[in-house]
């Protein structure tokens, strides 16, 4: 078993980009057929998708022997499920609605082993190896495992200098519909007033020296956002890109075939 290594979070430290997509409908073959593609790395979505820990288990082996790192957005800033998740053998997690330096922590702290955290230790899950080697696992992940918290609420906002302070903390996602809709926009996140939240939630992450992350709409989207220094970004879901392109086929065919 080789030395556990997250070539993600390397490549972020020293400032590069990186392209993702989420994993939202729970299915091995999209994880395969989108790490096969060359993503950096893949968010398998415990949060809106439907998965569990075995399918999650089932994704992430899909991808191995890519060089695409699975990260995994938790259902909820829960120690006891971040255990399973890494026990698992995600590289990373991102926390849903984390509103406070304190709440940043804890989530933190469930991806470490002790001393710098409150991960159980175990030699024996498939991240470790099964017990093959594990130190090669255990000894390297607190340093790791990426560790990733979502900006969604006002609160969150207003407490963000705090948050980046949270020691062990990697980086930033702005969440721009849950976002929109806590300030009173609901769905819109091209508001006027969300948009000068958003941007001043941009100014201080990268003043922090924090990696920054959201979702691009389009490539066209994608490239102004990496050039305003986000570096990770989500660029595609398997389930909305699959529909979208049915649904745009379909469209072409009924309109040249209406009596079919």
């Amino acid at each position: 078993m080789p030395v556990f290594y997250n070539p993600l979070k390397h490549r972020l430290q020293e400032g590069g980009k990186a392209a993702g997509a989420w994993l939202q409908l729970a299915s091995p073959f999209s994880a395969e057929i989108l790490s096969q593609a060359g993503f950096d790395f893949l968010m398998i979505d415990l949060e809106h998708g439907p998965g569990d820990i075995l399918t999650l288990i089932a994704q992430i082996q899909a991808m191995k022997g890519s060089p695409t790192s699975p990260l995994v957005r938790a259902t909820w800033n829960d120690f006891v499920l971040v255990k399973r998740i890494l026990d698992a053998g995600a590289y990373g997690i991102l926390f849903p609605y984390i509103n406070s330096a304190d709440e940043a922590d804890a989530a933190v702290q469930a991806c470490k082993y002790p001393p710098g955290g409150v991960r159980g230790v175990a030699a024996s899950p498939r991240a470790a190896g099964y017990g093959q080697n594990s130190m090669d696992y255990l000894q390297y992940a607190n340093a790791e495992i990426f560790v990733m918290t979502a900006v969604e609420t006002p609160e969150a906002v207003a407490n963000l200098d705090e948050i980046l302070k949270v020691e062990g903390l990697d980086g930033i996602f702005i969440g721009p519909m849950d976002l929109a809709t806590s300030l009173g926009h609901f769905a819109a996140p091209g508001h006027p007033e969300v948009q000068a939240v958003i941007h001043s939630i941009e100014e201080r992450v990268l003043a922090a020296g924090k990696v920054l992350a959201t979702i691009a709409g389009s490539w066209g989207q994608a490239r102004q956002r990496y050039e305003q220094g986000y570096q990770m970004l989500m660029l595609m879901a398997d389930g909305v890109a699959l529909a979208n392109m049915a649904s745009e086929l379909v469209g072409k065919f009924r309109a040249k075939y209406p009596q079919s």
